[in-house]
């Protein structure tokens, strides 16, 4: 005969077998999502890769121990044009579609005020929620007066200068802040180190659920103008030698008429350049100061970044000491670049390394150290980020997942190497279609820059200037890296000129750019047949 207990004894085994599978459906997608990577995502304002120390052209003076300390754990990417000035480099990374792709985004009111439909211009961190990751962003908003709380971000600490336009040129103390949809409040500090500060609050839980993987988007308003150094920072770099740019005066063979045209500097009595009143009002908070010497700006552009450096190296010891740093994919990157005298320009927007080309390093769990000479731009990021946390995508976007190059893959699979941008100035979407006559003032943006598509291809550089009878530029940037020898004018180099030419339409149909059959032709077109 069975013991008496037998019953209880089956019933007690089959309520365990029924726990374990209860805890295996119930706990299991828990845990799943519980290993995806948090990801700190920095993102700085107007910095030139010519700003951090790892980089082989900044000056050997700039010291940045704590970004190239990212650099020595992960993948630094030579070549990276994220975007060609601030709104629209952000909105393609949010999107991860191309400037001319993106639907209902448009400048309206008082600069910088612009609006946008969410149901026809989404944004990635909405489709991480739903991955099961909370999501946070920190400092400067530039896409929008509705910066997303609610819907893409689940925490926020925001400068939205998009909103309060009498607040956009306060970039560094005395900031209008929203936390988390609340009203906006007045606060006091360098904002690089308020940025900070929060972030680390919620690196350490105190502003998120700690049960979910995070992901923070922390947007610094350092290095745009007026490009002011922290207190302590104002001493900083006393022995700066800043070489004098070749062409910072013109003639400037083989650009294109508006970058002939470029005059920002001068010869004073000393014969050192020094800055030239061109503007009667220049953009917000881009001071122009007649006679201040061009390596005085300079100097002033490198301190802003020190703070920058600071927080980077402050955020990765909050990432150590919560037992974090190796399960966080972290991206360093900037907006765009800013030229200092290079072509004769102080400014963003040209389609030169030296106003757009950025710093861009990427730290994922178990990376290593290497250098990747791809040209990238920011709807790649988008991808990347996507791919890391194992979201899908639920529209169409335009970038690469760079995940293979991290991991030390010579080449992207099935990938063809090409990396177009564009630039529309302050037009989106369906409002590119035509592109504007020389004299319309919806042709250009910062000072006097035309549309024009660029694609990077391999160690060439292609610039189209969408302007009727310009001159195509064609550039060696790995032994030009100056763009100052423009290829697109030797007889020699016709073939590739030609190859360059159908690569960036095909890139241009691609990606959806409505202008593409309203191209104007160019000025060798009777030799070309374009």
């Amino acid at each position: 005969m069975p013991p008496a207990n037998s019953g209880h004894t089956r019933i007690f085994k089959l309520s365990l077998l029924l726990f374990g599978v209860l805890s295996f459906i119930v706990v299991r997608p828990a845990e799943t999502v519980a290993e995806q990577p948090n990801i700190l995502f920095i993102y700085t304002d107007d910095q030139s890769h010519r700003t951090v120390s790892c980089y082989d052209e900044a000056y050997s003076w700039v010291k940045t121990p704590n970004i190239d300390s990212l650099a020595k754990r992960g993948a630094r990417f030579t070549h990276a044009y994220i975007g060609s000035w601030c709104a629209a480099s952000r909105l393609s990374v949010l999107t991860g579609r191309q400037q001319h792709a993106i639907e209902s985004f448009r400048a309206t009111g008082e600069y910088p005020g612009n609006v946008y439909d969410p149901e026809q211009c989404q944004f990635f961190p909405k489709l991480l929620r739903q991955r099961g990751y909370y999501t946070a962003q920190i400092g400067k908003w530039h896409t929008g007066d509705d910066s997303g709380f609610g819907r893409d971000w689940d925490h926020q600490i925001v400068w939205n200068r998009i909103k309060f336009p009498k607040n956009s040129p306060n970039y560094y103390d005395d900031q209008l802040i929203v936390r988390d949809g609340g009203d906006p409040v007045l606060t006091k500090g360098y904002s690089t180190d308020n940025y900070t500060n929060w972030a680390i609050d919620f690196i350490n839980g105190r502003t998120r659920d700690q049960q979910k993987p995070w992901m923070l988007w922390l947007c610094y308003g350092a290095v745009h103008g007026p490009f002011t150094p922290a207190d302590r920072h104002e001493n900083a770099y006393p022995n700066a030698d800043i070489p004098e740019p070749s062409d910072i005066y013109g003639p400037r063979p083989g650009k294109p008429k508006y970058v002939q045209d470029v005059g920002f500097w001068e010869k004073n009595e000393a014969g050192i350049p020094v800055e030239k009143k061109v503007r009667d009002l220049p953009p917000v908070a881009m001071v122009d100061i007649p006679g201040k010497p061009l390596k005085d700006w300079v100097r002033q552009y490198q301190q802003g970044v020190l703070a920058i450096d600071e927080g980077v190296g402050r955020l990765i010891k909050a990432l150590e000491a919560t037992g974090q740093l190796d399960n966080t994919v972290i991206v360093f990157t900037s907006d765009q670049g800013f030229a200092w005298g290079q072509h004769g320009f102080k400014n963003k927007v040209a389609p030169y390394d030296a106003a757009i080309r950025g710093p861009l390093i990427v730290v994922k769990p178990g990376s290593q150290p290497t250098v990747i000479r791809t040209p990238v731009t920011g709807v790649d990021l988008t991808s990347t980020i996507m791919a890391q946390a194992e979201a899908n995508p639920q529209w169409k976007m335009h970038g690469r997942d760079l995940t293979p190059l991290i991991n030390g893959s010579k080449k992207l699979p099935g990938d063809q190497g090409r990396m177009l941008l564009t630039h529309t100035a302050r037009n989106y979407g369906k409002n590119t279609a035509v592109i504007p006559k020389p004299g319309d003032k919806a042709l250009t943006h910062g000072p006097g820059v035309p549309w024009y598509a660029i694609l990077c291809e391999g160690k060439y550089k292609y610039v189209r200037t969408l302007i009727e009878g310009e001159v195509e530029e064609l550039y060696d940037v790995h032994n030009d890296p100056e763009e100052l020898d423009n290829l697109a004018l030797n007889p020699a180099f016709q073939k590739i000129l030609a190859t360059f030419r159908a690569n960036t339409k095909a890139e241009l149909r691609r990606t959806e750019a409505p202008f593409l059959d309203n191209l104007p032709p160019v000025k060798n077109a009777a030799k070309s047949g374009d």
